[in-house]
Order: C-alpha cells, then sequence, then structure tokens
C-alpha cells in the first residue's frame, strides 16, 4: 500500500510492526501491568479492540490488525492486548485472579487509557474464544463505565454455552509447559494440538508461533513473571510465553459452574445492543452450530459466518476471514 494512502502523511510512517505500550491495572494483590499492542493512526478516533484466546497473545492479530488499517485507509487505532499472565504483560500473583470478570476489569482500565490519549468516537471489538466471553461483559453489562458503547462486535467461535468436549481438550494440555530448542521445534509442538485452526502455510504458522515463546534467558529467575523481551534475541531454549497457573482457574470448573456460568454469558449477551457477527469455524467444538444458531435469533440477532474446513478456532489469517471482518466492521 502507497503511503499516501494514509492521512496525516507528512508525518504518519507507515508501520510494518506494531508498538508496543502498557497499562497498570488494579487487582486484590497490589496491581498489574497488561501490554498492549498498536497498530495505526495512534490519533483516530476509531478503536478496533481485538483481544486473543486462552493461551494466546495479541501478536496473533497482526495479519487481521494489517487488513483493517488498509481497509480504513489508516484512520485508525487497532489495539491487541495481552491478556494477564500472557505474552509481555506481567503473571498474576493469585492463580485464582485468571478469570473473566478481572480480565474484563482489565480491558476497562485500558479502554479508559485510550480515551485519555485520544478521545474514542467509535469503539469496535472482536474477541476469539476467551476474548468473545470478555466481550459480552463489556458489551453486555450497562453499569461498566465504558468510554463508549461498543459499536460492532465479532464474537469469534465462541457462544455463551461452551460444549464440555471442548473444556476437557483444552484442558489437557493448558500449562503443561514445554521447552523447544527452537522456534521451529515449538511451531511444531503446538501444531500438533492446534491442527483445528484449520489450514496454514508453513510460513503462516511459523509467523503466528514465534510470538508463543519467549527465551528461557528471559524468563525472571523466579518463575512468577517475565522480563521484558528483547526482540529477535535467539537465545535458547525456549518456553511457552504465558503463566502455567491460567490452566487453574479452568481445571477447576465443575459442570455446575459452567452450567451458572453459561447462564449469566446468556444474560450478558441478550443484553447487547451493538450490531455483532458470529463467527465460527465450521468444525468446532467449543461452539455448537446450536449455540450459534440460538445466538442469531435472540440478543443483539448475530449474523452468522461459518468457515468451512476449520475448527477451534479462525486465525483471520486467510485473507478471506479478513474480509469478513473488515467488511462488517467498514460497509
Amino acid at each position: 500500500m502507497r503511503r499516501d494512502h494514509y492521512p496525516h502523511q507528512d508525518d504518519f510512517v507507515f508501520m510494518t510492526d506494531p508498538t508496543l505500550h502498557y497499562v497498570a491495572c488494579d487487582d486484590a494483590q497490589g496491581g498489574h501491568r497488561m501490554a498492549y499492542w498498536q497498530w495505526g493512526d495512534a490519533r483516530s478516533a476509531h478503536v478496533v479492540m481485538c483481544v486473543h484466546g486462552l493461551t494466546r497473545q495479541g501478536r496473533d492479530f497482526d495479519v487481521l490488525a494489517q487488513a483493517i488499517v488498509a481497509r480504513a485507509d489508516g484512520n485508525v487505532r487497532v489495539v491487541c492486548p495481552d491478556v494477564a499472565g500472557r505474552g509481555r504483560s506481567d503473571w498474576l500473583r493469585n492463580a485464582a485472579l485468571y478469570q473473566v470478570p478481572v480480565y474484563a476489569a482489565d480491558m476497562l482500565a485500558l479502554i479508559a487509557q485510550l480515551h485519555r490519549e485520544q478521545p474514542i468516537d467509535t469503539l469496535d471489538y472482536l474477541g476469539t474464544s476467551m476474548g468473545g466471553l470478555i466481550g459480552f461483559v463489556l458489551a453486555g453489562h450497562k453499569q461498566l463505565p465504558l468510554a463508549r458503547p461498543i459499536r460492532r462486535f465479532v464474537v469469534n467461535d465462541v457462544g455463551p454455552t461452551i460444549e464440555a468436549a471442548a473444556i476437557q481438550r483444552i484442558g489437557a494440555y493448558v500449562g503443561q509447559g514445554g521447552r523447544y530448542a527452537s522456534v521451529q521445534e515449538a511451531a511444531d509442538a503446538m501444531w500438533a494440538i492446534s491442527t483445528s485452526f484449520g489450514p496454514h502455510t508453513p510460513a503462516q504458522w511459523l509467523a503466528l508461533s514465534q510470538h508463543m515463546v519467549v527465551p528461557a534467558s528471559q524468563r525472571t529467575a523466579d518463575g512468577s513473571g517475565k522480563a521484558d523481551v528483547v526482540e529477535n534475541d535467539s537465545a535458547g531454549p525456549w518456553l511457552l510465553h504465558y503463566d502455567p497457573a491460567i490452566a487453574v482457574a479452568l481445571r477447576a470448573i465443575t459442570p455446575e459452574a459452567a452450567a451458572q456460568g453459561g447462564a449469566v454469558m446468556w444474560s450478558l449477551y441478550d443484553a447487547i445492543d451493538a450490531r455483532t457477527l458470529v463467527t465460527r469455524g465450521a468444525q468446532s467444538d467449543l461452539l455448537s452450530r446450536e449455540t450459534a444458531l440460538a445466538m442469531t435469533e435472540r440478543g443483539p440477532r448475530a449474523a452468522l459466518f461459518e468457515f468451512d474446513g476449520v475448527g477451534h478456532a479462525p486465525t483471520f489469517v486467510d485473507p478471506a476471514q479478513a474480509a469478513v471482518v473488515t467488511s462488517f466492521l467498514f460497509d
């Protein structure tokens, strides 16, 4: 894309990589710092937040973020946080705090900081899996101090009802760690448990995987957090980027707790006013077609788009998948 497609072309520099920022977040253990990646024009009043799934991080959205910036001719601010315990964000001192209400509070702090830096006129939100559950809280809870109501909401492969078999499948590998001699070895190991993401070229999968590990030398000595990571550091061995303790809350979910949580999520979903799109892998084991269809008939009466040959969850690396999102946001 030509530089002159962007506004403020005299002083706007085309970004081939995002910029890294932090926001201070409160918690019962003295607070923590959440990292977020930013694409596009920091002066834009249009913010699109993209929030990842349970074991992922904000760089998952590199391809989609660039597609959104291109579609907006640069006049957009795409913000992709690393949820607490993942990526460049702090690990929480108390593993019991790895819960959706804490994550939603962190997103409120982030949106408030973004609004202070540049007043937000338009706020859109995309959430994959866990990120979608966080979005239900932000979009459906009317008493939250949100700088702007969410205008358009993309819910990626999750619903208020989550299939128990998927929770068991994910729980079998979350927090199991992993120590790899190279990023490629890590990518190969992650592909073995991620084929449900659908077809990716080796280059696409390696690009997604490189931000999923950090050099062991950059993990803090006590294992309770991470030092800031130096870009392009090739020191090994490599470790998964997230706090293994994020598995604690997941494994504590009982059938009764899951049913109660589903009821709460449905009540939040039913209160959503934002124009909503549900994207689903046609072979998803986490978002059933029955639940997805129910989401089109109640609450915001979401539009539904399913991707053939994909399970849980679409990554939007495929241009056709990204185009579904950009069309929904801008058409």
